[in-house]
């Protein structure tokens, strides 16, 4: 046998009886209380993740907890769904506590029989469970400046995506009997703001879930239980939390929340307002800013993309700052109007380089980067922000934004 044969040979071994073990080489073997010798924790009536799992919503400083937000670790996330208890926060004037019992949806206005339900009225109708993203229109925020956010948490913890169930509101509208006349609903929500917003009949009609579970559970209360609106591909706020009443209207409402916030000012001085379409976004959250690639060689480039316009078609990843372009895999099923999974295989070569992603969605959106953002609504905005995010990989594999 060759030598170099005797070498592997031994290699191999001292690999497998370290992972025999439980431990690397040069590593001390863990605690008894710690091994398999050991009675492991009973079965519990609500699981836990590991203790050595560390991801958590980030919660930024604030005056007024109650109208806050928190924002999802996508740089941790596996896969495209969020789970519930990291999905990201937006209130605006806390969590309001609901018994689901007393819990009750008025529909009413332009209808023929204006309608209560009960909770569980509601759970008896025909029902549907569909994959979709929440993005608040704030996330990205931090990107309008030049200096940009440090991190993916940071820059676009305000998108989750998860599986919702519930009831299609035509069913309900259907039930009702909309008049002729109606074009709108007033949506509104059960906290002490009465969050409301006003969404085109037509909306209603394709799509709009009045949802009460979340990835196989009932909702959160922090996610609106017992009852919200999903309106897939629109901007987060109009996904009413806590629903309790839907007028039917023949116009637009302008209420304050419509009004006072989630339009655009425009550098001619006039405001883009119902810009309901979430556009065309990517995220590259693996590598990212905060983290840090271990050594030269192979590693996967990994990240998000989504579009409230459908179907995301293309993720093109750059390795070299915007010089060339190399389309990612997309993992399949892709869905529409919901996070889309990319990766790229890449081998580092030590040096310092800029990584970006871009999407194009199924209607041939192509998602710009900042300068051609500006150009197209100036800077007077503070709201969606849908720009490529570059990342710096510096020469000791350290991650920060470019």
């Amino acid at each position: 046998m060759k030598k170099g044969s005797n070498r592997r040979k031994f290699l191999f071994s001292a690999s497998l009886g370290a992972a025999m073990t439980g431990c690397r080489q040069g590593e001390k073997p863990a605690a008894e209380d710690e091994g398999p010798n050991r009675l492991g924790k009973p079965v519990s009536e609500y699981g836990d993740r590991s203790p050595h799992e560390k991801s958590k919503r980030l919660k930024p400083e604030t005056k007024t907890p109650e109208a806050a937000s928190t924002r999802t670790p996508l740089q941790d996330s596996y896969g495209i769904l969020t789970p519930a208890a990291l999905h990201f926060e937006r209130h605006h004037s806390g969590v309001p506590a609901i018994d689901p019992a007393r819990h009750q949806l008025l529909l009413h206005g332009l209808v023929d029989r204006p309608l209560v339900f009960g909770m569980d009225e509601l759970k008896r109708l025909p029902s549907v469970s569909r994959i979709h993203f929440v993005e608040c229109s704030g996330n990205g925020r931090s990107e309008w400046s030049a200096k940009g956010a440090p991190d993916a948490q940071r820059s676009q913890g305000l998108a989750s995506c998860s599986e919702w169930t519930g009831v299609p509101l035509s069913l309900l509208l259907a039930e009702a009997g909309v008049q002729s006349s109606a074009k709108w609903l007033l949506a509104e929500g059960g906290d002490a703001s009465k969050m409301s917003r006003s969404i085109p009949l037509q909306k209603a009609n394709e799509d709009i879930l009045v949802a009460y579970g979340q990835n196989g559970e009932a909702l959160r209360p922090e996610q609106g239980y017992p009852l919200r609106l999903v309106v897939p591909g629109w901007e987060g706020n109009i996904n009413v939390k806590w629903l309790r009443r839907i007028k039917v209207v023949d116009e637009p409402v302008m209420t304050k929340d419509e009004t006072s916030k989630y339009t655009d000012l425009m550098a001619d001085g006039k405001a883009r307002i119902f810009t309901f379409v979430v556009d065309a976004k990517s995220l590259i959250t693996y590598p990212s800013g905060g983290q840090k690639l271990a050594a030269k060689g192979f590693h996967e480039i990994s990240g998000l993309a989504w579009s409230g316009r459908g179907k995301i078609e293309r993720v093109e990843v750059s390795t070299d700052g915007g010089k060339s372009w190399v389309n990612a895999r997309l993992e399949e099923p892709r869905h529409r109007m919901a996070f889309t999974r990319f990766r790229l295989p890449w081998t580092w070569d030590g040096s310092e380089t800029v990584l970006v992603s871009r999407c194009t969605d199924e209607s041939g959106y192509v998602q710009p980067d900042r300068a051609q953002l500006i150009e197209a609504r100036g800077m007077n905005s503070d709201y969606h922000n849908n720009a490529t995010k570059p990342w710096q990989v510096m020469a000791d594999g350290s991650v920060k934004n470019a």
